[in-house]
C-alpha cells in the first residue's frame, strides 16, 4: 500500500490529551495529522443534547475539572473557563431518627460538623487532614509537567514523612479510620479514593491511594471546578487552537496498524472509501495501553475493568429535601453524597466482589447548571431547569456481563431509590419529558463506555492509576514505549487519568526533546 502523506507526528485519537500534544507540536513547527475514529473530536470530554427535543448540552461522560494545569491553558491561548462552586459537599443522613446532614460550604461547615457530630472535634480534624493533603498537592502537582521525579525525590519535595507514609505507604483507610470518629466524616473522606476506582479502603495494593492523591492534588488545591459551557468548550477550544497552529485534524479516521522500525512509522488508516497509509517520523497515540498493544502487534496489557455508573438528568425543578436545614440549591451545588457512608461502602464493595449488585448502591451527584447554566437553552434556564450528573461506585464491568440491559435497569432504580430516601418527592416526579413524552434520563454502565468510547473494560483511567514517579517500567516522562518513535499520550500514560492535558503536554514535550 503506497504512503500517501508524511508528517513530523501523527497522533491517533482526537481525545483532549490528544489535541493538546497536537497544538504543542504544531506550535513548536511540527507537521502534524490528528486521525480521530468518530465523527467529532473530544472523545469522553464532550457535550452533547442527549434528549430529544430539547436544547440542553450536556458534558455526556467526563463532567469535572481539577487536573487541568493553568500552564497549558495559558501556553495554548485557550479561550476556556472554569467556575469554582460555593459548596463542596452535602451529604444527607438519618440521625435519631431526624433527617439531617454535612454541609461542606465556607463558613457554614463548623456548625455543620457540630450539628451533626454534637462537637468540634471531627471538623477539627477534617481542617488538619486537608490542610496536610493541600500541603502535598502545592508540592506535587506542578511536578505533573516536568519529567517524573524519582521516588525518593518526590518524597524529599513533599517534605513531610507522616504525609508520605500516609498517602504512599499505608493503605488509605488506616489514615481515615485514625482521623476520624464519625461514620458519615470517614465515608466523605474515602470517596475521593474510590471514584473510577474499585477496591477496598484497606486494599494492599494501594490502588484507592493513588486514587486518592490524584482526586485531592488538582490544581495545587484538590477543587473540582465547573467548565463553563460544559466539557466540550474544553476540547472545542483545544481543536480549534490546534487548528490555528496548522495541525491537521480528521474525523472519520480510524488508526488500525502502526508499523516502525524505531526512526520511521506508517499508520494504516481506514476510512468510508478504504485503507491508506501515512508516514511519521512519531507516533503519539491518544488511546488505552490495551489499544496501543493491538496497533502494533504487541503483547496485550493486563485487562483493566471499569466500575461506575454515571447518570445524565434534566429537571424541571430541584427535588425538596427531607432536611429543611439546607436549600436543594446549595446541596446539589456541589458533590451530593448518597449511601456513602464508611460502612456503606465497606458493605457495597463486598456485595461487587461477590459478584452482585450493591444493596444500598453509592453514588454522587451534582448540579452543573446551578454553577454555569449557559449549557440550558435560555427558555429552559428561565423556567427553571437543572441538570444533575450521578456518578455511581462499585459496580464493576462484570456485573454486567450477563444482561447488560437489564442489569443497567435494576441498579439505576436501586440507585435513585437511595437518593429518594432523602427526599420529600421522588426524583421521577421532578424529571423532564423529552419531544417524545419520555424521561430525560440516561445511564451509562462500564459496557456501555467500552462500547461508545473503547474505553477497556469502561475503565475512566484506561487501566490503574500510578503514583506520580519513576519506576524501573517508565520513561523520562511517562509517555515511552518500547518502540522509540511511539508514545502513548491518553489516560494510561502514567500521570494520566481524569481530564488534565497531562498526558499530551508530556508526550509532546517528549518528542520534542526537551
Amino acid at each position: 500500500m503506497p504512503v500517501r502523506d508524511s508528517y513530523d507526528a501523527v497522533i491517533v485519537g482526537g481525545g483532549h490529551n490528544g489535541l493538546v500534544a497536537a497544538a504543542y507540536l504544531a506550535r513548536a513547527g511540527q507537521s502534524v495529522l490528528v486521525l480521530e475514529r468518530l465523527g467529532t473530536t473530544g472523545g469522553a470530554a464532550v457535550s452533547t443534547r442527549p434528549f430529544d427535543g430539547v436544547d440542553a448540552r450536556l458534558s455526556r461522560y467526563s463532567y469535572l475539572v481539577s487536573l487541568l494545569p493553568s500552564k497549558i491553558v495559558r501556553d495554548l491561548g485557550l479561550d476556556f473557563a472554569v467556575r469554582k462552586r460555593t459548596v463542596s459537599s452535602y451529604t444527607p443522613a438519618v440521625r435519631d431518627g431526624r433527617p439531617t446532614g454535612l454541609l461542606v460550604a465556607g463558613d457554614r461547615t463548623r456548625d455543620s460538623f457540630a450539628a451533626l457530630t454534637g462537637s468540634d472535634r471531627e471538623y477539627e480534624a477534617w481542617q488538619r487532614f486537608y490542610g496536610r493533603t493541600g500541603q502535598v498537592a502545592e508540592r506535587v502537582f506542578p511536578t505533573l509537567t516536568e519529567p517524573l521525579p524519582t521516588r525518593d525525590a518526590l518524597r524529599e519535595r513533599i517534605g513531610d514523612a507522616d504525609a508520605w507514609r500516609t498517602l504512599f505507604e499505608e493503605p488509605i483507610g488506616v489514615t481515615v479510620e485514625n482521623t476520624f470518629d464519625d461514620d458519615l466524616v470517614r465515608g466523605v473522606v474515602l470517596t475521593d479514593a474510590l471514584i473510577g476506582t474499585f477496591a477496598d479502603a484497606h486494599d494492599a495494593s494501594l490502588l484507592q491511594n493513588r486514587c486518592f492523591l490524584y482526586h485531592v492534588i488538582g490544581g495545587g488545591t484538590g477543587d473540582w471546578d465547573v467548565p463553563v459551557g460544559g466539557m466540550g468548550a474544553l476540547t472545542d477550544a483545544l481543536a480549534g487552537a490546534a487548528r490555528a497552529a496548522g495541525a491537521q485534524i480528521r474525523t472519520g479516521h480510524e488508526a488500525v496498524r502502526i508499523d516502525t522500525d524505531g526512526t520511521h512509522a506508517e499508520v494504516t488508516v481506514r476510512t468510508d472509501s478504504g485503507e491508506s497509509t501515512v508516514g511519521a517520523r512519531r507516533v503519539l497515540v491518544n488511546a488505552s495501553p490495551e489499544a496501543l498493544a493491538a496497533l502494533l502487534g504487541d503483547a496485550p496489557p493486563a485487562p483493566a475493568e471499569g466500575a461506575q455508573l454515571k447518570v445524565n438528568m434534566l429537571l424541571t425543578r430541584l427535588p425538596r429535601l427531607k432536611d429543611r436545614s439546607v436549600d436543594p440549591r446549595q446541596a446539589f451545588a456541589g458533590t451530593f453524597h448518597i449511601a456513602e457512608g464508611y460502612g456503606q461502602l465497606a458493605d457495597a464493595y463486598r456485595d461487587a466482589a461477590a459478584g452482585r449488585l450493591p444493596a444500598a448502591p453509592p453514588s454522587e451527584i451534582y448540579c452543573h447548571s446551578l454553577t454555569d447554566p449557559s449549557i440550558l437553552g435560555a427558555d429552559l434556564a428561565g423556567r427553571g431547569y437543572q441538570t444533575l450528573t450521578l456518578f455511581g461506585l462499585h459496580t464493576p464491568a462484570r456485573l454486567f456481563a450477563a444482561d447488560n440491559d437489564s442489569t443497567r435497569a435494576t441498579l439505576l432504580e436501586a440507585t435513585l431509590a437511595e437518593l429518594d430516601v432523602h427526599l420529600e418527592e421522588p426524583l421521577a416526579d421532578c424529571l423532564a419529558l423529552d419531544a417524545n413524552g419520555e424521561p430525560c434520563i440516561e445511564a451509562k454502565t462500564p459496557l456501555d463506555l467500552e462500547r461508545d468510547l473503547r474505553l477497556p473494560g469502561g475503565h475512566i483511567f484506561h487501566r490503574d492509576l500510578a503514583f506520580p514517579y519513576a519506576t524501573a517500567e517508565t520513561g523520562r516522562w511517562g509517555v515511552e514505549t518500547a518502540h522509540t518513535n511511539v508514545l502513548l499520550c491518553g489516560a494510561g500514560a502514567v500521570r494520566g487519568g481524569g481530564v488534565s492535558g497531562v498526558p499530551g503536554h508530556n508526550a509532546a514535550m517528549a518528542a520534542l526533546g526537551r
